[in-house]
């Protein structure tokens, strides 16, 4: 199979900025698209892009691959514009946390000839903008390729073969659905828990004078991109609305047995939770 060598970047943020600065370090020609100029600007400056614009038809119709990594309310809007300038062999994809609700729009608006594979690079910071892209994110990270009816082998291979040159680690292929489902326990929920735990403290008390690791470890993720997160909550509410409420479930037995003085239920819960996380280590491992 032949190399793919010209990628564009449609979306200099953190994901879409640290994917060029890994790409160009591997010698690939890589365009960046980016409404802001500050971030085409940094780009340019700092080797990550070869060219930038402001919008992408020059560049779609040189590009094998075309990463749109915007909100996922904006892709098929996006596609929906600019597809006609892409070129015949394209292989496009996304880095959206979500894929469920918009698998349909984007099969019927994928130009004739390319192919969209849904895609979650497992990387990133809890900030915003190309000044903290950095490609050492993306090294040994797991990358998620969620695969639908419309994909066929050679776009997974593709895929494939491009993230693991610029330093992804373990990649999984599931089907949308799963995804989802997955993101919803994985991803979403301990954002959901960071953002109820810090909010819950009156920020006037003492608490933060005694902030300790597994505090600071958790609540890390509460600085949060409030544009994206709502996005990505509301676009899968019902896998979330799952998700919280099975942690519900298993947060009142510990609070009922603190009513009640039951050490020996605290125990089996203490018991099953540390055996299903060594559980999870040899997964990871395997």
């Amino acid at each position: 199979m032949e190399k793919d060598k010209v990628i564009t970047i449609v979306g200099l943020g953190v994901v879409g900025g640290s994917y060029a600065i890994a790409l160009s370090k591997k010698g690939y020609t890589v365009y960046g698209v980016n409404r802001s100029s500050e971030s085409l600007e940094l780009a340019l400056k700092s080797g990550a892009i070869a060219q930038g614009s402001h919008t992408p038809e020059k560049f779609f119709e040189q590009s094998d691959v075309i990463i749109i990594a915007l909100y996922p309310d904006q892709v098929v809007d996006y596609l929906k514009k600019y597809g006609k300038f892409i070129k015949k062999g394209c292989l496009i994809s996304d880095v959206a946390g979500i894929k469920s609700h918009f698998v349909d729009e984007i099969d019927a608006t994928t130009p004739d000839g390319c192919e969209f594979l849904f895609c979650h690079p497992m990387a990133g910071r809890e900030k915003r903008g190309f000044k903290y892209a950095d490609d050492s994110v993306l090294q040994g990270a797991n990358f998620l390729i969620a695969k639908t009816k419309s994909n066929t082998q050679a776009a997974i291979d593709r895929m494939s073969n491009l993230v693991k040159d610029i330093g992804f680690g373990s990649i999984r292929i599931t089907d949308v659905a799963t995804h989802d489902r997955v993101i919803a326990y994985t991803s979403q929920l301990p954002h959901a828990i960071a953002v109820a735990l810090i909010n819950s403290d009156d920020e006037n008390s003492e608490t933060s004078s005694f902030i300790g690791d597994s505090y600071r470890d958790l609540t890390r993720i509460a600085n949060i991109n409030e544009d994206l997160w709502s996005e990505l909550f509301l676009g899968n509410k019902d896998n979330l609305i799952s998700t919280i409420t099975s942690f519900e479930e298993q947060l009142s037995m510990i609070k009922t047995a603190l009513k009640t003085g039951d050490d020996e239920t605290l125990k089996k819960l203490f018991i099953k939770s540390s055996q299903r996380r060594v559980n999870l280590e040899k997964k990871k491992n395997q």
